[in-house]
């Protein structure tokens, strides 16, 4: 997989680059040091992951993941900061960032992170798990609740766990192909754009 970093600090940068490059799987294939330059990265290298640090001068990492975002919806954004802010974070989702985590975690973690992006799955390490689930607590609203079946319920519960299409498939005895149909089913009904935000819909609604 083919992976820009973008930190202000070059230390961070170098350091991170040092570590995923052993990887045999992973590439890195560019750094930036502030948003305005991972945006411009993005339209010459088309990586399949960003690690984005949130502060960052010229353009913060909020607002360079919406843009790169909205201009190639493929490359998937992992939010990577020492920052766990309530406004951060929910913008961050609303951007459509793929994963936050933060940069305590081991490298072990961040590599393990990466690789689970990549396959399809969001990233929301506990800390800030525990952080939207105060941000729902606290602004929830009475919400008509869209009829699902049992078994779309069973699906949506178990991607709000964090399991992936091979993980579901085992535990519920169903073809990989069929869990996929039931998750365009579930993001259709529910009107969602991807998995993070039906892992999302699960904890705020059940």
């Amino acid at each position: 997989m083919r992976i820009i970093i973008v930190d202000d600090d070059g230390l961070i940068r170098d350091s991170l680059k040092l570590i995923l490059d052993i990887e045999e799987d992973i590439q890195v294939i560019g750094t930036a040091s502030n948003g305005r330059e991972a945006i411009e990265l993005c339209r010459k290298k088309n990586p399949d992951i960003v690690l984005m640090d949130v502060r960052m001068p010229t353009l913060d990492g909020v607002l360079a993941t919406k843009e790169v975002k909205s201009e190639n919806p493929n490359i998937k954004v992992i939010i990577l900061t020492t920052f766990k802010d309530d406004e951060y974070i929910a913008e961050a989702i609303k951007n459509g960032a793929e994963g936050y985590i933060l940069k305590n975690q081991s490298s072990d973690n961040i590599i393990e992170s990466i690789r689970t992006v990549y396959n399809g799955n969001g990233v929301f390490q506990s800390e800030i798990l525990n952080s939207i689930m105060c941000m729902i607590e606290s602004n929830k609203k009475c919400e008509n609740k869209i009829s699902l079946s049992e078994r779309e319920f069973e699906i949506l519960k178990l991607i709000g766990e964090g399991m992936s299409n091979k993980e579901i498939s085992k535990i519920l005895y169903l073809s990989e192909g069929t869990v996929r149909n039931y998750v365009t089913n579930l993001l259709e009904k529910l009107q969602l754009r991807d998995r993070t935000q039906l892992a999302i819909y699960y904890l705020k609604n059940y």
